[in-house]
């Protein structure tokens, strides 16, 4: 056995809530082993699938997690959370301004210093030359205009989105309680 597979590092547990569908898809909901081992043992999650790897201490040995479920329900939020990862979603990873996918950030429709806000309806995801290069100016004042207008995505336009953007790393285990394939097919 190499060192690197003695580490169990490379063994997320992928999250269930309490009716068996995952927290979240973008992104994927997981906990490190050691997470997932500390909610087992605060009764928080039942272990639906287990690895092949096995964690030890002087008196005790637990295989580790694959999959998990909460114990308790969490309700899905009916709206999505204005957050980065959320934004870059909405916009597909791209460059509203040349659709780029590198180097993305922020960038607000209506400048911060002209007042804009932080909100769903004013920012848009830009790579980091075209939010330079825009800087402080309006849309019209920089020749510049998002290819999509920003505005507030709904669960289902994330997720479909989303669907677009599998994880790179999907464990045999999970496979049941995942539906890439499915909502791959047009």
């Amino acid at each position: 056995m190499q060192a690197g597979e003695r580490l169990p590092e490379g063994c997320p547990a992928l999250v269930l809530n309490a009716d068996f569908r995952p927290l979240s898809y973008y992104p994927l909901s997981l906990w490190s082993w050691q997470d997932a081992i500390k909610a087992v043992f605060l009764d928080r999650v039942n272990i639906v699938e287990h690895y092949d790897r096995v964690v030890r201490s002087p008196n005790f040995e637990m295989r580790l997690p694959s999959v998990v479920s909460l114990k308790q329900y969490v309700k899905p939020a009916r709206q999505p959370a204005f957050t980065r990862f959320n934004v870059f979603l909405r916009d597909r990873f791209e460059c509203q301004y040349c659709h780029s996918g590198h180097d993305l950030t922020f960038d607000h429709v209506v400048p911060r210093s002209r007042g804009g806000l932080t909100t769903w309806d004013n920012v848009v995801a830009a790579c980091s030359p075209c939010n330079l290069r825009k800087g402080g100016r309006l849309p019209h004042a920089a020749g510049m205009h998002p290819f999509q207008k920003p505005h507030r995505p709904t669960v289902q336009e994330l997720h479909a989105n989303g669907r677009l953007f599998p994880p790179n790393y999907l464990h045999e285990s999970w496979n049941d309680y995942l539906y890439w394939d499915s909502e791959l097919e047009p």
